[in-house]
């Protein structure tokens, strides 16, 4: 089920917490949504689920307007919120009963449904204990099972791994990833490994506009603009060396790093590692490494969300 967001604005005053935001998410694409806090993800997943009312713009999920067909919407859409609501004096057993029973599962389905969830969440030795009596993990995990008990064909997850473990969280990313496969989902989360562990796509926004997108390598590859590599040279004296590292025509910049490394930036659109080579061989110098350095999504986020 595809979602279209097309100008998608929120006002609170004359603040806009979303502003002319437009995007598109396709069948079967789990969508990285990313922002610093305040950026307008969690206003924007709201609107989309039909939580919250736009004051412009409309997105269509699967065909339906969320201006008119709310309803429809809602069946096909399982939530989590960033700030997991649940009933902490229902066992959890009982909570998922409730859940899918409000969320139109057939009484004839619910118990396989309920089995199946607590099977996929790692819920098996809690099923029978209050949430209230849970830690937030384990919580977590309830929520994440209420957003999947009616088999949505839409997933919106708001920092689904907040309060996991390592262990857990890495049974929450493949399970994301499996239901990726046959569901549309919007995953927003601040830990960028999860992202590019996770997503095949990603959107930045920032101040309630995008400020960039693509796949996890593309973004990469436009934040590095510049070739920037990692260079140890050994029988040769270090202020000579950097001096004639910085005469070089392709070389931008050159830092000491602590480790007595070279970090060698070259100019926009150019290679300098031939001409670093070639440098050795004249002088009798022996290169012992030679390392690309390609910029992470932290790089990446900081670059396009950081004011000015």
């Amino acid at each position: 089920m595809d979602i279209q967001v097309q100008n998608l604005t929120k006002k609170y005053g004359r603040q806009k917490a979303v502003d002319q935001l437009s995007f598109d998410v396709r069948t079967g694409e789990i969508l990285g949504f990313l922002g610093p806090n305040g950026a307008g993800k969690t206003t924007t997943m709201k609107m989309i689920t039909c939580f919250l009312a736009p004051s412009d713009g409309d997105v269509s999920v699967g065909g339906f307007s969320i201006l008119k067909d709310q309803q429809k919407i809602k069946r096909s859409i399982g939530y989590l919120p960033e700030h997991n609501p649940l009933y902490l004096d229902m066992a959890v057993i009982d909570y998922l009963r409730f859940s899918g029973a409000i969320q139109g599962v057939k009484k004839s389905q619910l118990g396989d449904r309920i089995k199946e969830m607590i099977r996929v969440c790692g819920l098996n030795k809690e099923k029978h204990k209050k949430i209230g009596e849970l830690s937030k993990g384990f919580r977590q995990r309830v929520g994440l099972a209420q957003a999947l008990i009616h088999d949505p064909e839409v997933l919106i997850l708001d920092e689904p791994t907040t309060g996991l473990d390592p262990n857990q969280i890495v049974e929450i990313r493949e399970l994301i990833k499996h239901i990726g496969s046959q569901k549309t989902v919007i995953l927003s989360t601040h830990i960028l490994p999860e992202v590019e562990a996770t997503c095949d796509r990603i959107i930045i926004i920032n101040n309630g506009k995008i400020v960039a997108e693509g796949t996890p390598e593309n973004l990469r590859k436009e934040a590095s603009g510049t070739e920037i590599s990692h260079v140890r040279i050994e029988d040769g004296e270090r202020d000579a060396v950097f001096q004639r590292l910085q005469e070089l025509e392709t070389v931008a910049m050159v830092d000491l790093l602590p480790n007595g490394a070279f970090s060698i930036e070259s100019q926009l659109e150019q290679t300098s590692r031939r001409d670093i080579f070639r440098l050795c061989v004249e002088n009798g110098w022996v290169l012992t490494e030679m390392t690309p350095v390609e910029r992470d999504l932290e790089d990446v986020f900081r670059n396009v969300t950081i004011e000015n």
